[in-house]
């Protein structure tokens, strides 16, 4: 990585071309027309990435195969998961926001963590991972559609209203999805595409040779 020539990185703001440098650990380059962040030197980013995305991904499931919260009336209590309220939503013809729901709070973060797990996974096990510049443009394509914190808040908000008809008694599922919501923003924060560009360069130039 030392002998690695310098390469031309265009700010993302003003569009200014600019020399990469090396950078200590935990240090952040800026631009220096704009001030705009232009890389970051991620502490261990590869397997502190790896480890909150499979910490998430067991979350994720679990998440998903119990319930979400139940409603008890008159002695009867009636459970709900996160598909099976999407598929209600869909029966009571909200169709809108019953796709919404599936695509910000299951389809999005499930694309997000298998696609970092096939991203990181074989990284740390010392090899290129298949179709690589497939998964990388998926996480760049569904980054704005990561939203589980405002289906987290949506779910509360609706708790308490229902508090004031129903008795609620929340499930196993929404703590999870709460811990879920923490390590997705965990797992993006320590997320780094330059060290895996370069941990990529690196190991294709070792095969090269």
């Amino acid at each position: 990585m030392a002998d690695r020539p310098a390469q031309l990185i265009a700010c993302r703001e003003c569009d200014l071309l600019q020399r990469d440098i090396p950078l200590n650990p935990g240090c952040t380059a800026s631009c220096r027309r704009c001030g705009a962040v232009l890389y970051r030197n991620a502490t261990d980013s590869i397997n502190r990435t790896l480890a909150y995305t499979l910490a998430a991904g067991m979350l994720f499931l679990v998440a998903n195969f119990f319930p979400i919260f139940s409603i008890e009336v008159s002695g009867d209590r009636s459970a709900i998961t996160l598909f099976g309220a999407v598929h209600a939503l869909w029966e009571q013809g909200v169709r809108t926001i019953s796709a919404m729901v599936f695509i910000t709070a299951i389809l999005v973060p499930c694309l997000e963590l298998f696609s970092l797990t096939a991203l990181l996974l074989p990284l740390k096990l010392g090899f290129v991972p298949p179709s690589y510049t497939l998964f990388m443009r998926t996480l760049q394509f569904i980054e704005p559609w990561g939203m589980v914190e405002v289906f987290m808040l949506g779910v509360l908000v609706s708790l308490v209203k229902l508090t004031n008809n129903f008795r609620v008694i929340p499930g196993f599922a929404l703590y999870s999805f709460g811990l879920l919501t923490l390590l997705i923003a965990a797992a993006a924060a320590s997320f780094s595409a330059r060290d895996i560009w370069n941990r990529l360069d690196e190991m294709l130039g070792q095969e090269e040779s």
